[in-house]
Parts: C-alpha cells; sequence; structure tokens
C-alpha cells in the first residue's frame, strides 16, 4: 500500500493474509498451504503514520525441502494527503 486513506492511518490494526502457492514443474504439482495469522498496528512516529505487523504460519502442506514455518515481519510508511 503506498498511499493510504485517512481512515486507514487512524485504524488501530489491519487484516493481512497469508496466501497458498502452487508451483507447477514437470507435470507434477506441489503445494504450499499455511495456516497461522498475526497482528498489527498503526501508530506515528513524529508527524509519520506507520503501518507494522508480525505474522506466523505452519505450512501443513509443502514441497520437500521447504520450510515448516513462515515467519513475516513487514514495516510500512503511510503517506496521507
Amino acid at each position: 500500500m503506498a498511499l493510504a486513506p485517512p481512515a486507514i492511518a487512524s485504524a488501530q490494526a489491519q487484516a493481512q493474509a497469508q496466501t497458498m502457492a502452487i508451483q507447477a514443474t514437470g507435470g507434477s504439482e506441489k503445494w504450499t498451504v499455511p495456516i497461522g495469522g498475526g497482528c498489527g498496528r498503526v501508530f506515528g512516529l513524529g508527524t509519520q503514520k506507520v503501518s507494522a505487523s508480525l505474522q506466523a504460519f505452519w505450512n501443513v502442506v509443502k514441497p520437500d525441502g521447504a520450510g515448516d514455518w513462515t515467519l513475516r515481519a513487514q514495516a510500512q510508511f503511510l503517506f496521507t494527503r
């Protein structure tokens, strides 16, 4: 989200979702199916609004060699008009 409306910048939390992925190579399909969640918050650093979130997902179905867990940390600077 590059530009956020003022309503988003004043929110206390945002919902975000991890995506399922499929890789089809050589006639076989390899799925990644995550289950988990996280939380986020919008706060100010001086006059700059920042949206930050932390999420953890367990990969229930995954290809061989893929990790058991996914950890996602994200920070976004919000520029409102």
